[in-house]
């Protein structure tokens, strides 16, 4: 019995022991927890102390960075102002120079221009004063029939409503004495185109009556008038052929009568001929030089009708269209 009292004592001693050790175990473990807690807490302090430094440090590397960028942005944009002051200043200068050029080239243009007109004039006085002398050398043989030649037809340009009339009457009067057109032919060619133009509405045959006897009642020679009429013409050509035919022969039977016999070599018109398509030609170069110098001359008004054709751009006493009546 002493025994198990002592086993039961010594068992009651252990027992305290243990819960000694292990309230001592649970205060330990708390007060474990306690340190790992405040361990802790430190160490997120230290975290956060540690983040905001580094983003106060790289915000103030940012912002040093982002104020040298400026700083080279703006001085990029000034020296790029400073560029495009100095392209104004040069492009200012060449467009200075340019316009001086330009002044300097219409000032000589204008020069030559003038120059071409003055040399224009003095040819086409010196062409009238030739044309005014041939028109007054007398003929004083007749036509020989052996010794006779086709003379080639120049023709005439269309008057276009743009070039000088002084230059275009004079350049018409040297091919209609080329071609050998007098004043009745010219008579003729206007009495047949009023005709077409008074009498459109009537037949061909009765404005081609017309024209004739009109035409033989302007014929002053009252013999010529009196054989043209006796002729009885149904068109005004026929009337002008025959009234010249009979000019001709009475002309030649006045003169034949005093003619001395001469001479003809035959390459003399054929020489003459070539002289005058040179002198043709000159004239044409000269009124082409005197035509490119109008270009610049302003413009007849192109909402202008003509009433006779109906077409814009020119009035009624320019119009060069042909009618089929004048054709015929």
């Amino acid at each position: 019995m002493a025994e198990n009292a002592d086993l039961l004592a010594l068992l009651a001693e252990m027992k305290k022991s243990m819960e000694k050790g292990q309230e001592e175990m649970r205060k330990g473990q708390e007060d474990m927890k306690d340190e790992m807690r405040k361990g802790q807490e430190e160490m997120k302090d230290e975290m956060r102390k540690g983040q905001e430094e580094m983003k106060n440090e790289i915000q103030t590397h940012v912002e040093s960075k982002v104020g040298e960028i400026k700083d080279h942005v703006n001085s990029c944009i000034e020296k790029i102002e400073e560029d495009v002051q100095s392209v104004r200043r040069e492009i200012g200068e060449v467009k200075g120079e340019v316009e001086r050029k330009i002044e300097e080239v219409e000032d000589k243009v204008q020069g030559k221009i003038e120059e071409v007109k003055e040399k224009v004039q003095v040819k086409i006085g010196d062409l009238e004063k030739r044309l005014s002398e041939l028109e007054d050398r007398p003929i004083n043989f007749p036509a020989n029939p052996d010794l006779t030649y086709s003379r080639p037809t120049v023709k005439s340009l269309t008057f276009d409503g743009q070039t000088s009339w002084t230059v275009f009457k004079t350049q018409f009067d040297v091919v209609s004495s080329a071609n050998g057109w007098n004043n009745r032919v010219k008579a003729t060619a206007d009495v047949e185109r009023l005709m077409s133009l008074a009498y459109a509405e009537c037949p061909q045959d009765v404005r081609d009556s017309l024209a004739a006897q009109y035409f033989v009642d302007a014929i002053r020679d009252e013999d010529t008038q009196h054989a043209t009429r006796l002729m009885d013409a149904k068109d005004l050509k026929s009337a002008l052929a025959y009234s010249m035919k009979y000019e001709a022969a009475k002309t030649v039977s006045k003169t034949s009568r005093n003619v001395r016999s001469i001479e003809v070599e035959d390459g003399t018109g054929k020489e003459k001929d070539e002289k005058f398509d040179c002198l043709l030609k000159t004239l044409e170069k000269l009124l082409n030089s005197h035509v490119a110098g109008k270009k610049n001359t302003p413009r007849r008004n192109p909402n202008v009708t003509c009433w006779k054709c109906n077409k814009k751009g020119h009035v009624q006493r320019e119009c060069q269209t042909i009618s089929p009546n004048q054709e015929n």
